[in-house]
């Protein structure tokens, strides 16, 4: 059964960063995406970034281009999300979602979404 649980989340100041872990387990095979998603209550879910546990690929949306980076240890099946220069609007709950086949993943067409984490609360004060 997959399973992903995030961590990391929490409270910081603007300007700030946090570091958010995604660890995966369950998975039958190498070949699968990771993403991170955030959701501000009465808003859609918005994907940020997505890495291929298969060939590192990674994207990013606009909207965190610059100041959020993606990293994953593959000994561990656990990805990052660093959170730099946080903003008041970054507010949300984030989530770690996968998918298998990489291959469709991380371009900028989709991101996965077959499996989700619980989320994790961050909160950045102005």
């Amino acid at each position: 059964e997959v399973q992903l649980v995030e961590s990391g989340g929490g409270w910081v100041q603007a300007g700030g960063s946090l570091r958010l872990s995604c660890a995966a387990s369950g998975f039958t095979v190498d070949d699968f995406a990771i993403g991170w998603f955030r959701q501000i209550p009465g808003k859609a879910r918005e994907g940020l970034s997505c890495i291929s546990m298969r060939d590192g690929r990674a994207y990013y949306a606009d909207s965190v281009k610059g100041r959020f980076t993606i990293s994953s240890d593959n000994t561990t099946n656990t990805v990052y999300l660093l959170m730099n220069s946080l903003k008041p609007e970054d507010t949300a709950v984030y989530y770690c979602s996968a998918s298998y086949s990489a291959y469709y993943y991380c371009h900028g067409l989709g991101f996965p979404e077959n499996f989700w984490g619980r989320g994790t609360q961050v909160t950045v004060s102005s």
